[in-house]
Parts: structure tokens; C-alpha cells; sequence
């Protein structure tokens, strides 16, 4: 092999140690060939030892102090984010769904986080239902329930922080749904941030949030059970917030 010539990737197979694997010549295991499975060895090269240690660099310290931060736009990371919610099921379960797509935008100053603004809002056409039947999610979509054709969105404007602690805050909002608006809260917990990092050249700031709405509050009404019966699909949907969010770049 040329000097100059680049090395190949190791073969990575998911067979446990034990079977048979396809890509191994019948005298041996080729140099880079790694195994991976239940009850198996795996052998990790120096180079993928520093890859993990890279990794690991440079996720880099977290702060817990809001005053290192920057003051400004923060925009949420949607690879780093998620939003479920749970809805009584027959009295049998915490039904538990989420929205694939939503964008966030906070204005906030450390050193002032009661001033602090967001708004939000949500594609209600990217709801994710665990294995829907044929034809479920037309029908969540269909007037009597998201009526997403005429309101394809859920939006969430703060009006007031009232903050509880260092790290946690109430956050008293408007919430549209369906064309209808109601203040809902959000209880927030502040996780930490950085002003940024050599390879995160952005502060970033991570949030935890909790809360809960009643549906018939929004005029979505179907298939609330009659009182005294749990015979549908409850009122109150709990819903929590999982964000983080980029913000000013990382000072030259």
C-alpha cells in the first residue's frame, strides 16, 4: 500500500461475537473490523479512543451562573429540543403524543431574566402519534379535532416571568389553539448555558418546562367524557419542554 494511500473505515458488524459474520474471510477477522452486539467484546482503535475524548471536549463545561451569559436573541436548537404531551385514555393510561416541528424565540438579558420575552408556535401537521392506525392521523387532522386546514398552528406569547428561584420561573402566557386565546403557565427550570465554545461558537442555554391546559378551555370539545365517566379522552393535557437555544456568537 502507498504511503500516501488513505486508510479504510473499519467494517462494523452487529453480529454477536459468537455467529457467524458475513464480511469476515474464512481465515480470519480483516485489520478495522469491529463487533458489536449483546454480550460481544468490541475492540476501539486509539483514533475512535480520541474521538470520544473530541466529543466529549467539546460539549464543554456547562454554567449555572446566568450572569456569564450574553444578553440577547436566542433562537431555539430543534436538534436539541422536544415537546410531548399526555392525555387521559379511558381512565387506562397517560396517552402520550408530541409536535415534531416547532420554532422558539426568547429575548433575554441575564442580569434581567423577569424582563425576559418568548414567543413560540407549533406545525400542528407534524404531530407524532405512536403507531397510528390506518388513517388516524387524517382524522386528528379533520375539523372535528386540530382542524388544521384552517388553523395549522399553535402559537405561545409570555406575558409576565415571575421568577421562583435562581433556576426556576412561572411563565404567564397567551395560547392559541384552535383560533381561540387563554393564559396558560409555564413552570420553567433553567438547566444551564455557555457563552460558547470553540466548536459551539454560540452561547447556548438549555430549559426544562412543564404545564398543563384544559382543552374544552379552546372550545376542543370532542371526545371529553360525560362527568362521572371516563369513557373518552380527557380534558387536561400535560404537556412538557424540553429546549435549548443558540444564541449571540462566542466573542472573537
Amino acid at each position: 500500500m502507498a504511503a500516501n494511500a488513505r486508510a479504510q473505515p473499519p467494517v462494523v458488524c452487529r453480529q454477536n461475537w459468537h455467529k457467524a459474520c458475513p464480511a469476515l474471510p474464512a481465515d480470519g477477522k480483516p485489520p478495522g473490523h469491529v463487533h458489536i452486539g449483546v454480550g460481544t467484546r468490541q475492540r476501539i482503535r486509539p483514533a475512535t479512543a480520541l474521538a470520544v475524548l473530541a466529543v466529549l471536549l467539546w460539549i464543554g463545561p456547562a454554567t449555572a451562573d446566568p450572569a456569564d451569559l450574553p444578553a440577547g436573541t436566542y433562537v431555539i436548537d430543534p436538534s436539541h429540543a422536544s415537546l410531548v404531551f399526555t392525555v387521559d385514555h379511558l381512565g387506562f393510561s397517560n396517552y402520550t403524543a408530541g409536535f415534531d416541528r416547532f420554532a422558539a424565540t426568547l429575548l433575554i438579558d441575564p442580569a434581567d431574566p423577569g424582563s425576559a420575552r418568548l414567543t413560540a408556535e407549533i406545525d400542528v401537521f407534524s404531530l407524532d402519534v405512536p403507531h397510528p392506525p390506518e388513517g388516524f392521523l387524517q382524522t386528528l387532522f379533520s375539523e372535528a379535532w386540530f382542524d388544521v386546514a384552517v388553523h395549522p398552528a399553535i402559537s405561545f406569547e409570555s406575558e409576565t416571568i415571575n421568577l421562583t428561584s435562581d433556576q426556576t420561573a412561572d411563565v404567564d402566557g397567551r395560547l392559541t389553539l384552535l383560533g381561540v386565546t387563554r393564559p396558560v403557565t409555564l413552570s420553567v427550570r433553567f438547566n444551564g448555558g455557555y457563552a460558547g465554545h470553540p466548536m459551539d461558537p454560540n452561547a447556548r442555554i438549555g430549559f426544562s418546562a412543564t404545564g398543563q391546559l384544559a382543552r374544552s378551555d379552546f372550545g376542543f370539545t370532542i371526545g371529553i367524557p360525560p362527568a362521572g365517566s371516563t369513557m373518552g379522552v380527557g380534558d387536561t393535557v400535560g404537556f412538557r419542554i424540553e429546549a435549548e437555544f443558540t444564541g449571540p456568537p462566542l466573542p472573537q
